[in-house]
């Protein structure tokens, strides 16, 4: 005769719990150590009264954010950097998407080639391809030099040193970025759905305004949050095609962190840009949640 054992209601359940603990913990720790505390640290130094205060904890002083909040430079320099992220987001999602829709809906062979090609910049760095957007757009550059040799300007163009060409090389740079978070949006595409429309006597217009257009823009929402967030904190491409005449948030934390050596200044800045970057996002939430209904 043989007797069955049972494990205890609850102690399947509850293993698993600590099974899974166990699992997270690792990762929560390395949050903790890699975001969180140098994050309370940052909003610790913007209350500081100087560098030497940041790093040993001085007195608590708001002088900082009273800089921020009423020196009017530096609002127009979070309006230069929500511009920037502004249209660098549009126009690179708007590029992107015949790329994104393309390499969604293909069926040929070469889809996984099509797509590593469409990625690829990635795999250099944003510092070089900044240069080379340098050597395009510089006074001296390839357009400059093609159109005074076609005699269709007569002097130089300033494409450099300047917002535009700040935008452009932005573009180009996260357009790779764009087209990787619309292709993982583009889930909810339906070929049948574009077939009955058409069937249903809808030309090629109807079908992507009312079928293709909004099923994707899912997507488009979050290729455009990505690209935008990644735009308002680059320093390194307004810093080299800006040529210091476009003011950022990025650039004014390294100067503030580097060059004047004020760091509660540049902590209060980087808080400044951490509520942009939540703002955006809940922005993107609320978006989303509308499209769902």
């Amino acid at each position: 005769m043989s007797a069955a054992v049972t494990a205890p209601a609850g102690g399947a359940p509850a293993a698993s719990r600590g099974i899974l603990l166990m699992l997270l913990l690792p990762g929560l720790v390395a949050l903790v150590i890699t975001f969180l505390l140098p994050l309370l640290w940052l909003f610790r130094a913007s209350f500081a009264s100087s560098a030497v205060g940041a790093l040993s904890g001085g007195d608590w002083t708001s002088e900082a954010y009273t800089t921020v909040l009423f020196d009017p430079f530096y609002w127009r320099v979070a309006w230069n950097t929500l511009v920037l992220g502004f249209n660098v987001a549009v126009f690179a999602v708007i590029l992107s998407y015949p790329i994104a829709l393309f390499l969604a809906r293909t069926q040929s062979r070469f889809r996984g080639v099509l797509t590593a090609l469409a990625v690829a910049p990635l795999l250099t760095s944003s510092v070089v391809r900044t240069y080379g957007w340098m050597v395009i757009l510089g006074d001296r550059g390839v357009i400059n030099s093609t159109l005074q040799a076609l005699s269709l300007t007569d002097g130089v163009i300033r494409l450099t040193n300047n917002s535009f060409g700040a935008t452009v090389a932005l573009i180009e740079i996260l357009m790779p970025y764009a087209i990787l978070a619309m292709l993982s949006g583009f889930g909810r595409l339906n070929v049948q759905l574009e077939e009955a429309a058409a069937m249903l006597g809808a030309n090629r217009l109807k079908v992507f305004t009312r079928i293709v257009l909004p099923l994707s823009l899912p997507g488009v929402l979050t290729a455009a949050l990505l690209v935008f967030v990644l735009a308002i904190s680059s320093f390194v491409t307004p810093r080299l095609m800006g040529g210091g005449r476009v003011f950022v948030l990025g650039t004014e934390v390294f100067n503030e962190a580097t060059v004047t050596l004020n760091w509660p200044l540049a902590a209060a800045l980087s808080v400044m840009l951490l509520v942009l970057f939540s703002s955006i996002i809940l922005l993107y939430q609320r978006a989303l949640r509308a499209l769902e209904v």
